[in-house]
């Protein structure tokens, strides 16, 4: 009897053990998150090709903690409206540039501003200066968006006209679509046309019913909204080097864990190196592409651009800034 009684209270101690301890040491299943990459352009153009790129590779290298998915062709909204998502906190990302960022921190819009770099070489070390990251830091403190890298070199900006454009007079009374922030605004208002806010999916419509006379685009999206069927001039002023980049909610993005937040900042970076490549690569075949389809490709004399170009920083008050940004390249 007292052997039976000794087993029972021993079955019984490793009973509760087993009841007490059961949950802290069954494995805990890794927490998951989810990243709606949001931007307008189409499946064709590099610059989803490098947000998909960067959609499989977090998850590769967070073991599919973090699920990404690229919606392009503006699925999920026109970016303002996906950065107001950000903004509330939601799982998404928006492909964006400096000119709209530069609504938040004024600084940010001179990365747009007309004929500032030379080539995409120059225009990543700028952006991976010192000065330029004390602008994402007060992006993210001051307006709650954390701008996850800005090296994705979507082409040079050129004009697509109906009529030739072959120096900047030839852009007088021109209404040219640009985006509405006030850096590509000030920009083409420098060389000549009248701006005219749009949304870039209103673009080829707007060309096809004369609401405007021309846009400005870099290749990839020209070719990929087929503007060059309703405007067949293409003038190659070269006059912004279009520099995008993702951007997420601070509220999401510090709800990762900080392995994560250095993997997402890596992974942007170089998922943007692989778009530049692509379209510099790529930036002669699209002429070749839109010259066959019937557009007639424009060579210019950049020269009185860039002089015209000059009244942008004025009007901007950006004067004394563009002297630090080359003094940053050891201008």
């Amino acid at each position: 009897m007292k052997k039976l009684l000794s087993a029972l209270v021993i079955l019984v101690l490793i009973g509760g053990l087993v009841f007490a301890g059961g949950k802290q040491e069954a494995p805990k299943a890794a927490q998951k998150y989810t990243l709606r990459i949001s931007t307008v352009i189409s499946t064709s153009d590099p610059m989803y090709k490098g947000y998909a790129l960067l959609a499989e590779n977090l998850g590769k290298r967070t073991n599919g903690a973090i699920q990404a998915t690229v919606y392009p062709d503006a699925q999920l909204g026109q970016d303002e409206d996906v950065m107001e998502q950000a903004l509330l906190g939601a799982d998404v990302a928006f492909n964006t540039d400096a000119g709209r960022l530069g609504v938040r921190v004024k600084q940010m819009g001179i990365v747009l501003a007309p004929y500032l770099f030379e080539n995409p070489a120059e225009a990543k070390k700028f952006l991976l200066s010192d000065l330029f990251k004390s602008w994402q830091k007060e992006l993210q403190e001051k307006h709650n968006l954390v701008l996850l890298a800005l090296n994705y070199y979507a082409g040079g900006r050129n004009f697509v006209t109906k009529k030739p454009v072959l120096s900047p007079d030839d852009l007088k009374g021109m209404r040219i679509r640009t985006p509405g922030a006030p850096v590509w605004q000030e920009s083409i208002r420098s060389l000549g046309a009248t701006p005219v806010a749009m949304p870039w999916v209103e673009t080829y419509p707007a060309l096809q019913q004369g609401v405007i006379d021309g846009a400005e685009a870099q290749h990839p999206a020209t070719f990929g909204a087929k503007l060059f069927e309703v405007a067949k001039n293409i003038s190659l002023t070269n006059h912004i080097l279009l520099m995008n980049g993702p951007v997420v909610g601070a509220k999401w993005f510090n709800q990762l864990p900080k392995e994560f937040q250095t993997i997402l900042l890596e992974e942007a970076v170089k998922a943007g190196d692989f778009v530049t490549q692509t379209v510099l690569d790529l930036e002669k075949d699209y002429e070749k592409k839109m010259a066959a389809a019937g557009a007639t490709i424009h060579t210019v004399n950049v020269k009185p651009f860039k002089e015209k170009a000059q009244n942008a920083y004025v009007a901007l008050g950006l004067v004394d800034l563009k002297k630090e940004v080359e003094k940053v390249l050891g201008k």
